[in-house]
């Protein structure tokens, strides 16, 4: 019997710093996860599990890809896409800011994980995963909510 009402709900981190007077974003270099493999993405990702909210889902991730503690009250909403991948995998995407947390920034996760690296806000890398150059876009913006891949004909 066929599961109704299920989502795919997943959170991504914008981890932001000042540094001589510009705001920077810590971004990681995605490997062998069979998803944008390569490109950069947020400072941290995932699926929100089972009985969890998108914020205890965002610390978790921030834990276990970049060894750090964030309190949740410390994690801003930044920004919700709605996305289809290809034809049928929709995903609700919430985007969410820190800018304080506890411990050093390091890599977590080695095997799906390249590299981070700070980069200016205004200067990201070509190579990164379009959705979340949208939401860095929505970010400067102040746009809450976008929609991402929908064909034109899909919007109604």
């Amino acid at each position: 019997m066929e599961e109704r009402y299920r989502t795919l709900s997943a959170v991504m981190l914008m981890l932001m710093r000042e540094n001589n007077g510009k705001e920077e974003i810590l971004l990681q270099k995605r490997k062998n996860t069979g998803y944008m493999d390569g490109y950069w993405d947020c400072s941290a990702s995932g699926h929100v599990e089972n009985m969890e909210s998108m914020k205890m889902a965002m610390k978790r991730e921030a834990k276990e890809e970049l060894c750090i503690d964030i309190d949740i009250d410390d994690l801003e909403f930044i920004s919700l896409i709605h996305k289809i991948n290809g034809e049928d995998i929709i995903y609700y995407n919430g985007y969410f800011k820190a800018k304080k947390w506890k411990g050093e920034t390091k890599i977590g996760e080695p095997n799906k994980n390249e590299e981070i690296k700070w980069f200016d806000i205004h200067h990201l890398p070509d190579n990164l995963v379009d959705d979340r150059k949208e939401a860095i876009t929505n970010y400067i913006q102040k746009i809450p909510y976008s929609e991402f891949g929908w064909k034109q004909e899909n919007k109604r």
